[in-house]
């Protein structure tokens, strides 16, 4: 196909730049690392790399947008996604936002190594923002160079749609492209920087608005520019509240309250960990945004982070996600005090997303056993001893629940009633454990005291399940809706980055394809759902990892 049609298939998308038309803007046109005052971007061009090479493309983002990418041309792709040639009506630009650190205050932050080339407006009416991860300075960039390395590009693009056809809500990834330049990185910041191979990812969301952009124009009590950016974000990120009166501002806050609460389940439910869930880190939208240092469970451990930043406090373990996203929403709501009649609505919120989150995480953890919601007092037993029982031998989350649900318990044999007199398992226990054990890491753990106790757990859930007269397969089936098979296990994302490192991308394109359908059983890619090697335990890369990109 030439150029020239080629060229004309990516002209056919359609930019409707509300942001920097409706925002103001940062009158220096120069890009110098500055404070950037009264201004909600930056206009400024992407860094022109030498040999930019398509590694990898999502065709299910490129069907939000109207494009086919299976036919414009790989070089061309390559150039316009690596920022090399910009389209008609793009209109590339910096944000500007600051946010809380390891919850410290820190300042205004803004997009240092982020370049959003603007607004897509698809054919069902929708606005999708193009962004380049990795495209090069901007005013914000403080003393970094604004560029991505290979490394962090791969597994920001395969999360990005792993989390997406998990059901997690997230920002979504375009397109995966080598920059053929070499990046200097500390990866370890141990004083031993190398040269690795750089890379841009092109991201696409809805918005990339954060708790941030309004934090940092509250603390600098620039009320007007405030106003102006919480107007913007409810007539054109939340159009069905119309306009932003008083009472459809309260709204905005409690959706936005409520979204996150549901993101959070969503990732407790997969066993996914962020790692770096700073303020300016929370979408506005209540998606997965910036994957940094994140990580899945493997081994079931609620202090567990991945992110090596984090490795003394632990602020962003697994299981003080939900803690902190409260906190950073009421962050959000002391910022947006000066242009809310009545703190009222504000408290409102934040009461919203505890009563929610506990309601919404409590039925999840029903889902995730295939039971229905109940006002059941042996539930809250049932859930309370669940997480204690994952610790005995380091079970890995993920396979766990898909081998609970391959457990012979239909009613049937649920008649016996659940007993604490421990002793060895018979022989109908050893089969339950002996069905589980896939999941143990440390199956050596497991002494007479520790299978009593998960014996004495499975008995229980086998009678609540007889309780609900499931059959096997009706639970299975309800199980294997919300607990997937496969996730992007921390090794395989670093075994991808290997072979990519020596130009072989096949195990990206294949990552992508298994993790596509994360809940079906898929013949021939057993080796994707198994447990970590054990020569992954402590590798740099498949444990923890550091800010670095």
């Amino acid at each position: 196909m030439s150029e020239t049609i080629v060229s004309q298939d990516l002209a056919a998308l359609c930019f409707d730049n509300r942001f920097t038309r409706h925002l103001p803007a940062d009158p220096e046109p120069a890009n110098y690392r500055r404070q950037v005052q009264s201004a909600c971007f930056s206009r400024v061009r992407p860094l022109r790399v030498s040999r930019p090479q398509l590694v990898a493309y999502a065709p299910e983002v490129a069907e939000l947008l109207d494009l086919d990418l299976r036919t414009p041309s790989s070089d061309i792709l390559a150039e316009v996604f690596s920022g090399n040639r910009l389209l008609d009506g793009m209109d590339p630009f910096a944000m500007c936002y600051g946010g809380h650190q390891f919850g410290n205050w820190a300042g205004q932050l803004g997009d240092g190594r982020a370049i959003n080339l603007g607004e897509v407006l698809n054919s069902r009416g929708e606005h999708w923002m193009l962004q380049l991860k990795g495209a090069g300075p901007t005013p914000y960039s403080r003393t970094a160079d604004g560029l991505a390395v290979l490394r962090s590009s791969v597994r920001e693009f395969l999360c990005s749609e792993a989390m997406h056809h998990l059901g997690v809500p997230t920002t979504r990834a375009l397109t995966l492209v080598l920059t053929g330049d070499q990046v200097l990185r500390d990866m370890f910041y141990d004083g031993n920087p190398q040269h690795e191979p750089g890379a841009v990812v092109c991201r696409v969301a809805r918005s990339f608005t954060r708790f941030g952009s309004f934090q940092l124009f509250s603390a600098r009590s620039d009320h007007e520019t405030l106003q102006k950016l919480v107007q913007h974000t409810i007539r054109c990120d939340f159009p069905h509240l119309g306009e932003p009166t008083p009472e459809a501002r309260r709204e905005w806050f409690l959706e936005v309250c409520r979204t996150t609460a549901e993101m959070v389940v969503h990732w407790m439910r997969v066993g996914f960990v962020h790692g770096v869930m700073n303020t300016d880190n929370m979408s506005i939208l209540g998606e997965t945004i910036d994957y940094g240092p994140y990580g899945w469970l493997e081994n079931f451990d609620p202090d567990w982070t991945p992110n090596t930043t984090d490795a003394s406090g632990r602020r962003y373990r697994y299981g003080q996600q939900p803690r902190v996203a409260m906190w950073n929403l009421m962050q959000l709501a002391r910022a947006l005090v000066p242009v809310f009649e009545s703190v009222d609505a504000l408290q409102q919120g934040i009461d919203l997303f505890a009563e929610h989150f506990n309601q919404t995480s409590a039925n999840m953890s029903l889902a995730k056993l295939g039971l229905s919601p109940q006002s059941r007092e042996s539930d809250v037993q049932l859930l309370d001893d669940l997480p204690g029982l994952l610790q005995l031998a380091e079970i890995d989350m993920t396979i766990f629940y898909r081998r609970l649900a391959r457990l012979p318990l239909s009613p049937s044999r649920s008649s016996e009633a659940p007993d604490r007199s421990g002793g060895h398992p018979g022989s109908d226990d050893a089969v339950l454990l002996e069905a589980l054990s896939d999941a143990f890491y440390r199956p050596e753990q497991m002494n007479n005291e520790k299978q009593d106790r998960m014996i004495y757990w499975l008995r229980r859930y086998r009678a609540r399940v007889a309780q609900e007269q499931l059959s096997d397969s009706e639970r299975r089936q309800r199980m294997n809706a919300v607990n997937p098979e496969f996730v992007l296990r921390n090794y395989l994302a670093q075994l991808a980055i290997d072979r990519a490192v020596q130009n072989d991308f096949g195990m990206i394109r294949e990552l992508m394809e298994v993790l596509r359908h994360p809940y079906d059983e898929q013949p021939g890619k057993e080796e994707f759902a198994a447990r970590r090697p054990d020569w992954a335990r402590d590798r740099a890369g498949c444990s923890m990892l550091s800010c670095s990109s």
